[in-house]
């Protein structure tokens, strides 16, 4: 992998962060992230759009004017949450229920359309794909942990109803952590979601600040080198 590629990926899945670092995207942040199941969910649905949306973006870019470029942008984003709501509610019907009204709102989430007009409409095709999927998987990383840290403290299982809401398949990943748990109920209300996004952007700060600040060790003179030998 090139170095541009390399920083496209690190971009959208750490330094450039979606929601840890742009904190775009907050309305499905705090609303769906009761559950790792939900967050999951609502990520990809999200990163479906980015990675094709960025792509189309990319292929019209030379045929649009620069006066009809947003509205264009636009009309593609919104066909393209169109069929992934309707493909949700073909096959995925129980996920399309819980997740509602916030799979439409992906054509009004900043990131979809920030990324079109910042990169995409400005760099060739595969790097626009590329910029599109890291930054909908950093999407729903963000949206995933953030799911998992309230389902945990808020019931104390991680993925619960997964093969419900996501098929059969994905029973495997249902896991009850403390049993006989009462749950913390602050965490799986709105509260609940700024606390715990709170914390981890408290957390990725304190990260990126011990690793600016740590330099490498500089090697101790010897006795030759004094001497230039």
């Amino acid at each position: 992998m090139s170095s541009q590629y390399r920083d496209i990926v690190e971009d959208g899945l750490w330094k450039n962060n979606v929601v840890f670092s742009q904190l775009l995207g907050m309305c499905p942040t705090m609303a769906v992230t009761t559950s790792g199941t939900n967050g999951l969910g609502m990520g990809l649905a999200t990163t479906a759009v980015l990675l094709v949306a960025n792509m189309l973006v990319s292929s019209v870019r030379n045929y649009v004017s620069v006066q009809v470029r947003i509205p264009v942008y636009i009309v593609l984003i919104a066909a393209l949450v169109t069929v992934v709501d309707m493909t949700l509610n073909a096959y995925l019907h129980d996920l399309y229920k819980v997740l509602g009204m916030y799979i439409a709102l992906i054509v009004a989430n900043c990131s979809v359309l920030g990324r079109a007009e910042a990169f995409a409409a400005r760099q060739p095709v595969l790097a626009s794909g590329l910029d599109g999927l890291a930054m909908g998987l950093g999407f729903t990383g963000a949206l995933t942990l953030i799911g998992l840290i309230r389902e945990l403290l808020g019931g104390g299982t991680l993925f619960s109803q997964a093969s419900l809401l996501l098929g059969q398949s994905f029973a495997f990943m249902e896991m009850t952590v403390i049993p006989h748990y009462g749950g913390f109920l602050l965490m799986i209300l709105p509260p609940g979601g700024f606390l715990v996004l709170g914390l981890l952007l408290a957390g990725k700060r304190v990260l990126e600040t011990r690793r600016s600040t740590a330099k490498p060790a500089m090697p101790t003179p010897t006795l030759a080198a004094h001497c230039g030998v």
